[in-house]
């Protein structure tokens, strides 16, 4: 009997401190049993790790921003093994002598080639998208082919910034079809699956294509965002999103580096909220497409 009892209470003890145990912060002073218990209603959960309180996902969001690197991860570079020229003369947009006169002109005043193409008209915006595809291996979509709203469950300040926009979406299989302008931002994509769950494929348009369907782009209901300026300290930054999540009162977390932008998602039960800490640096991450920025600065002079 002794030897009965003992086991029990050592099961029940057991039992007890992996409850206990469950919020992820180790230093969680919570004794109270129902926000020890993942499975209770309280709490915010962060992929595999869930927080009793928000005062320890604020503590935990803390510790996180300050192992974070001084820099963010940036894109890498994309070496295709044709330059934009040769893809258009094999593709039979140019002829020899209007590629060579080009490139000797790019060569002459320190422009880049698609600069002397679009200020020469020789070539449109389609063909510079179809370039810039057969560059990067993925396919192009023609407007014929953009036809649809699409509901925006990424921040719009993202999209502007990587000048992409969301083109076709399958709920039942998750999969997202984004299209660029300029290049595929591998950055963004894996953002996107990392706090939507969501694959995201990348295709190209162009910068009239992208203007359109931007305005079919609408935001998710009962979705928000704010963009703010990460040269807070990692406790500002942290107790700014125990705001939110207090705000929102969040269940969910996720966060994900985008470029220069540390990308958090709080998600309760009707309301999410997109906070987007913005480095100094990601200003004028991408430039305008040369061909966009040549035809308004012609309309605008004209």
């Amino acid at each position: 009997m002794k030897l009965s009892l003992e086991s029990l209470i050592a099961g029940v003890d057991q039992r007890w401190k992996r409850m206990h145990t469950a919020c992820a912060l180790r230093s969680c002073q919570t004794t109270l049993l129902m926000r020890s218990v993942p499975q209770s209603r309280g709490g915010i959960r962060m992929g595999e790790l869930w927080y009793c309180s928000v005062d320890c996902f604020v503590k935990a969001a803390r510790e996180r921003f300050s192992s974070l690197p001084a820099r963010r991860p940036l894109e890498m570079p994309h070496n295709p093994r044709l330059s934009i020229g040769l893809v258009m003369l094999s593709k039979g947009y140019l002829t020899d002598q209007q590629y060579r006169f080009a490139l000797a002109e790019s060569k002459l005043t320190g422009e880049e080639l698609e600069s002397v193409l679009g200020r020469l008209g020789w070539v449109d915006e389609w063909q510079f998208a179809s370039a810039r595809a057969a560059q990067w291996g993925y396919p192009v979509l023609g407007r014929d082919r953009i036809s649809q709203s699409v509901d925006a469950d990424i921040p719009m300040t993202l999209l502007r910034s990587f000048s992409a926009v969301p083109l076709h979406y399958s709920k039942h299989a998750r999969r997202l079809l984004l299209g660029f302008v300029n290049r595929v931002e591998h950055t963004l994509l894996h953002s996107i699956e990392q706090v939507t769950g969501c694959r995201a494929d990348p295709c190209f348009i162009t910068p009239t294509e992208f203007r359109y369907q931007m305005i079919r782009v609408t935001a998710t209901q009962g979705s928000r965002e704010v963009v703010l300026d990460n040269s807070l300290t990692p406790a500002e930054m942290a107790r700014t999103l125990g705001g939110f999540a207090l705000d929102v009162i969040a269940r969910e977390a996720s966060v994900a580096h985008c470029q220069n932008y540390l990308w958090t998602r709080l998600s309760g039960k009707s309301r999410t909220i997109d906070v987007l800490f913005q480095s100094r640096r990601s200003a004028g991450i991408n430039k305008r497409d040369t061909f966009s920025s040549l035809k308004e600065e012609m309309r605008s002079a004209g």
